[in-house]
């Protein structure tokens, strides 16, 4: 198999990645994709990042809380 770059932007990022690391531009080309495929890896998704933000602000909020009605929500915003 043989993967070539075309791109002149990515060989040259490649290039400076495996100099600074010393490394040829194969095995800086598979570090490069290893650690993004690590960090995609242990990213949680954004609905579930979300849903757990959502449900420890509601195990903050305190007991016996009433809705606002829209005159409250306004008037807290400054649109009186």
């Amino acid at each position: 198999m043989n993967l070539q770059i075309r791109d002149p932007r990515a060989h040259q990022l490649a290039r400076q990645l495996a100099e600074k690391r010393h490394l040829s531009l194969t095995e800086a080309v598979i570090e490069a994709l290893e650690a993004q495929l690590q960090r995609e890896s242990a990213q949680t998704a954004l609905a579930d990042r979300l849903a757990d933000i959502a449900n420890r602000l509601k195990a903050k909020a305190s007991a016996g809380g009433r809705d606002m009605t829209k005159n409250e929500i306004d008037e807290m915003w400054g649109h009186s």
